[in-house]
């Protein structure tokens, strides 16, 4: 489908008000959009169905899902453009907002000291208001910008509408292998990823690891953990690992999220604990930020490795069931003529509270950048 008319369908659902996801995998130049031809609100039961999946920070029995039966798919190669302007400075968040997360910060790590809480994910909110609050001008400049995220648009009538450009997999699965990311520790970019990591962030990067394995063991087998890297998002750069494993057959996909979600790259550890922290000390509700979205049992097609000695073997493409999730980091909500941004990062006992609250300063700078 050509670029123009694709967004023309998405625009026309919207003014419609009925439920679409439109959005791009990381280093890809296809755009897909799923159009949901009625406006029921759809929830998983047990993620066996297939579909488009969006879910709240803090209840995974309130995933919502568009399902690929009650959908039109529809997709098309988007050529990344010259962005029109955003604006160039936006406000920040009031002293009073810093100040409270200053403190917020501080607690945490009076908690860290006092407790067998170990590390804390704590966060805000930004409302910025919008001189115009068309999504899709916001949706193309995340495309435009954000090459190697997962960038999409997200709306529900009965929910709400919401864009985003993260960099961080939770976990991806076809058949039953899968891989997932650890991805923690910021810095900003200085135009070089030979970057020196303290080891607070090596620390946090090593609670997160540490965290995955731990949690699959017992689901999976033979795994295969890689180097950690430094990698670039936006412009930030972060501390990564990829673990690989296969999962022991009969291993529902429930229980794998239930294990996962949310790691202590948006939460904390031990688990429970620092979720009980967020959940009476950040004092505003999450929502989606730091959840998860990404096709649920989607069938891909697995060409086989090309080589000269099959190259007979080339035609018989395998068709797979396959889920791809990502935690919905770098990500807004649009309401009201206003954008709200979700900011965060990891507290450890060495944290120090005013350079935490710049770290969410630099991450609120990834989004108001297409604004």
């Amino acid at each position: 489908m050509i670029s123009n008319d694709f967004f023309e369908r998405i625009e026309s659902h919207f003014q419609n008000k009925l439920p679409f996801v439109s959005y791009r995998k990381p280093n890809q130049d296809k755009v897909s959009v799923r159009l949901q031809n009625d406006s029921s609100l759809h929830f998983t039961a047990d993620f066996t169905e297939e579909g488009f999946v969006f879910s709240p920070f803090d209840d995974i029995t309130k995933t919502v899902l568009i399902p690929s039966a009650s959908s039109e798919i529809i997709s098309t190669s988007y050529v990344i453009q010259q962005s029109d302007e955003a604006s160039k400075s936006l406000p920040g968040a009031s002293s009073e907002a810093e100040h409270f997360h200053i403190n917020l910060v501080n607690k945490g790590v009076e908690a860290i000291l006092n407790s067998d809480l170990k590390k804390v994910v704590l966060s805000r909110q930004e409302t910025v208001k919008l001189k115009e609050d068309n999504p899709f001008k916001i949706f193309k400049r995340l495309l435009n910008t954000y090459k190697s995220a997962f960038v999409y648009c997200w709306y529900h009538p009965k929910v709400g509408l919401w864009l985003g450009a993260t960099p961080e997999t939770l976990i991806k699965i076809e058949g039953q292998r899968f891989s997932i990311m650890a991805l923690a520790g910021t810095q900003e970019y200085n135009g070089s990823l030979d970057v020196v990591w303290q080891n607070k962030e090596k620390q946090e990067q090593q609670f997160v690891t540490d965290f995955i394995i731990d949690n699959l063991k017992p689901l999976v087998e033979d795994f295969k953990v890689s180097k950690v890297e430094t990698v670039k998002a936006g412009n930030l750069v972060h501390l990564k690992t990829m673990i690989m494993a296969q999962l022991k057959a009969n291993t529902p996909l429930k229980q794998v999220i239930e294990a996962l979600h949310p790691t202590p790259a948006v939460c904390g550890l031990p688990k429970q604990m620092a979720k009980q922290f967020i959940l009476e000390n950040e004092n505003y509700n999450r929502e989606f930020y730091t959840g998860f979205l990404g096709e649920l049992n989607c069938e891909t097609i697995i060409a086989p490795r090309s080589s000269k000695r099959n190259i007979e073997n080339r035609a018989y493409a395998v068709k797979r069931k396959s889920t791809q999730l990502y935690v919905n980091l770098r990500c807004m909500q649009l309401k009201n003529e206003a954008a709200i941004i979700y900011v965060g990062g990891g507290v450890t006992e060495s944290s120090n509270a005013v350079s935490e609250l710049e770290e969410t300063v630099s991450k609120s700078v990834v989004i108001k950048s297409v604004l």
